[in-house]
């Protein structure tokens, strides 16, 4: 055997003989270093590593276990510890949020960077379970492992209102050209397609330390196939040119810190600073003007002084959209209070000062805008992080928004822009009604500090303009503010800590794409493709009989 081959078997057969805490260690290293591979640092090839050597320390739980439950359970803890490691790295940043408010929140910072990964970590130990399942050496495993963490990816979704933050697939959509394949299956089909490229190369040497001339073809013929899909998007982004619309908005990235928002004796300064950056020269051949999530630490439909600022600065023809919280009452007969609510929302203001139409966060966010079981939690000193008692509600209505003198808006408030199907459902509208022609995305990412959250929150977010084939405007307290266009393609930016003002011209509408054509379909499809590349490779060749 040469040295060249040598090597990795070696390695896969020391990999795989690992037991307890060196499994365990080895486990969490490799899920922490797959973070590598999405935003801020793009290194995808890191993948390679990550996967493949989970593919090793699963052939450790087969080869190990004598019987198929010690297997399977094996191989639940094995994935239970790449997770750990994945997420903990992954999601560090939400440690940034309890720091805002430490005197409230502080204490709970131990308890969240342990049980919020281990948590999270339980979709891979299911889906390294079910893999384990259908193991078998030789390229069979690799197809496995993609059935099995695509299908625990796509649960993680959904589970307890889902987290699909940094999904496999991203990895591998994080070029521009790759990204392109986002526009034909989206991010949960190419999660399965993920784990099947980079996982393969390392099935090639089986836990034993065998090889595989069959692991060998199925590589080899994935690894051509990332070649011709990264040539086709090359050729898609080259051969399309950004085609811009009539519809010119200014962007305002104030960079307000955290901590001094909420303080009312801030109020007036705060606002006064999104009145003199709105106001800035060249607002007379701006459509649209755009604050971000919560801009104003106010309820700005309850503050007439202040609307009737913004429209002293507006032109006739100009369009105010700001985040602001709102709240409404119902009383009954006798004037009595009955009921408060509050929302997080988006309203569109314009030249007059009124508001003209009003869009309500859909999809919250646990723990920060709601708190479930509110008084058990409670109880134990435990708080949610916007303070709002009873937190906010959920919003009603259709989730298309009509902007004066542009076209319907899809509107995302924070963190519902990384839901896929949810925001794929809203961009495709039934038959015979119009076609959103941009998407809208506020957000306040200042309670992540300068981490890598407010970066890999913004790659979604432009994964999602080329899933849909639709212009995305984002606009962010602090974060990345932006203008992407359907190919995914950045027109404008501000970035992270920065403070100020773009004006772009938005990008037009892009043609239907086939994820949101099929959507579902694209997801089963890669399972099924999944599937049948293991029963294809179940199939035992035997040579023919000599005769005579």
């Amino acid at each position: 055997m040469s040295g060249a081959v040598a090597g990795p078997a070696r390695i896969a057969a020391w990999t795989a003989g690992l037991t307890g805490l060196k499994r365990a260690a080895v486990g969490i290293f490799l899920g922490a270093v797959s973070v590598l591979a999405f935003a801020p640092f793009h290194l995808w090839p890191i993948l390679f590593v990550s996967l493949g050597g989970l593919v090793w320390l699963l052939d450790g739980s087969y080869r190990g276990g004598e019987t198929l439950p010690a297997r399977i359970l094996g191989a639940g803890l094995t994935g239970f510890w790449f997770g750990f490691g994945f997420f903990l790295t992954g999601l560090y940043w939400i440690a940034e949020a309890f720091l805002v408010e430490p005197w409230r929140h502080g204490w709970l910072i131990p308890f969240v960077m342990t049980a919020f990964p281990a948590g999270m970590a339980l979709f891979f130990a299911a889906g390294c379970a079910f893999a384990m399942a259908l193991w078998r050496e030789g390229p069979a495993r690799v197809f496995a492992l993609g059935l099995g963490l695509g299908l625990s990816e796509l649960a993680r979704g959904y589970v307890l209102t889902g987290f699909p933050w940094n999904l496999i697939g991203y990895g591998l959509l994080a070029t521009p050209s790759l990204m392109q394949l986002a526009a034909l299956f989206g991010v949960y089909a190419a999660t399965v397609f993920a784990v099947l490229v980079f996982a393969s190369p390392a099935s090639i040497w089986c836990g034993g330390g065998s090889q595989s001339r069959r692991s060998a073809v199925v590589a080899s013929a994935l690894l051509v196939l990332l070649a011709v899909s990264y040539a086709w998007g090359a050729i898609r982004l080259a051969g399309t040119a950004d085609t811009p619309t009539d519809l010119r908005v200014r962007l305002v990235q104030a960079n307000i810190d955290q901590a001094e928002k909420w303080r009312p004796e801030n109020a007036t300064r705060i606002f006064e600073t999104y009145l003199e950056m709105t106001e800035r020269p060249g607002l007379e051949d701006v459509d649209i003007v755009i604050w971000p999530e919560t801009a104003l630490p106010f309820a700005l439909d309850k503050s007439p002084d202040a609307l009737a600022a913004i429209g002293d600065i507006l032109p006739a023809n100009t369009v105010l959209l700001v985040g602001s919280a709102r709240w409404t009452e119902r009383r009954n007969d006798m004037g009595i209070l009955v009921s408060r609510r509050a929302y997080n929302s988006l309203m569109a203001v314009d030249g007059e000062g009124q508001v003209v139409a009003i869009y309500d966060k859909v999809h919250l966010v646990p723990f920060g805008e709601y708190l479930p079981y509110q008084d058990f939690l409670e109880s134990l000193g435990v708080m949610q992080m916007t303070g709002v008692r009873g937190g906010f509600s959920v919003g009603t209505g259709s989730r298309l928004m009509t902007v004066p003198g542009a076209p319907p808006a899809l509107p995302l408030i924070c963190y519902e822009i990384i839901f896929p199907n949810e925001v794929r459902t809203q961009a495709s509208p039934p038959r015979g009604t119009e076609r959103p022609g941009w998407m809208l995305n506020v957000t306040n990412d200042a309670w992540f500090g300068s981490s890598a959250g407010p970066y890999q929150h913004f790659y979604q977010a432009r994964l999602r303009a080329v899933e849909l084939g639709l212009p995305l405007v984002r606009v962010a307290n602090t974060g990345v503010s932006a203008v992407v266009d359907p190919l995914g393609r950045v027109l404008a930016n501000i970035n992270l800590d920065t403070s100020g003002i773009r004006d772009v011209t938005v990008p037009a509408l892009g043609p239907l794409t086939l994820y949101v054509t099929w959507g579902l379909w694209t997801e089963l499809l890669a399972l099924g493709i999944a599937l049948l590349g293991w029963l294809v490779c179940r199939i035992r060749v035997r040579p023919p009989r000599l005769t005579g």
